[in-house]
């Protein structure tokens, strides 16, 4: 029998080697899109191409819209593990930003994901065994200036994994965040040479993870080997954040 997990933001980085990771472990994979048309169809054949036996479906959603949201949520089936790696980052001063603004990092980083869960609860329990899993962020914990608001929703993320890996354990489903550091993605291409070394001067490897570190992670979570960790948030970020 197939199994079928979706990975929201598998246009991403980070999403990409999750999908990628996970297709070697034999899933078959909602893929799912906001903006970026061209990666993710690319994505899909390369995939298609690889795992033959397997099934591969795109979806587009804005997980800013409760609308959108809803009419992906009927295009999902069998449902046996979700990867949440979509965001909306947002640096700035907090007096800087708008209600509007804070609404819309709410809606994509907390609101949707949590609608989203209640919603496939059902078809995950379906399984005698089913996973989710958060990218959450290193500031979800410790907190980052200029990212107030983008640090509170990630610590939201990773409080609702607490607590609902809890209410959903005996269900079977493991739930649990992962919190990167600073990943070498394309996020990162404001910082100058300079700014890059010195962060890297302050993180114990000396380097930059990768969405592949991430996405090792995310397969081994989503694996029988992981069956025992449930309500964790798990740090990928070289010891920056200890």
């Amino acid at each position: 029998m197939m199994k079928f997990a979706c990975i929201f933001g598998a246009s991403g980085a980070i999403g990409h080697s999750c999908a990628h990771e996970m297709s070697k472990q034999g899933w078959s994979l909602y893929l799912h899109f906001h903006e970026n048309k061209l990666a993710i169809e690319k994505l899909y054949r390369d995939l298609t191409k690889i795992y033959p036996q397997q099934e591969f479906h795109i979806i587009q959603a804005d997980l800013g819209n409760t609308k959108s949201v809803n009419d992906v949520l009927s295009q999902l089936f069998e449902v046996h593990a979700i990867v949440f790696a979509s965001g909306h980052a947002l640096y700035q001063l907090l007096e800087d930003t708008s209600s509007q603004e804070m609404n819309l990092v709410w809606r994509t980083h907390v609101q949707s994901p949590m609608w989203i869960t209640g919603q496939l609860a059902t078809k995950l329990r379906r399984a005698n065994k089913s996973y989710i899993v958060f990218i959450g962020s290193i500031w979800g914990e410790t907190g980052a200036a200029g990212e107030s608001v983008y640090s509170s929703v990630k610590g939201a993320q990773h409080a609702f994994v607490k607590a609902f890996a809890k209410e959903s354990g005996p269900s079977g489903i493991r739930v649990n965040a992962i919190a990167p550091g600073l990943i070498d993605t394309k996020m990162n291409d404001t910082l100058n040479d300079s700014e890059k070394q010195m962060l890297k001067d302050d993180i114990p490897l000396r380097q930059f993870g990768t969405p592949q570190d991430v996405a090792n992670l995310v397969a081994f979570l989503t694996s029988d080997k992981a069956d025992y960790i449930t309500g964790q948030v798990l740090r990928v970020n070289g010891g920056w954040y200890i």
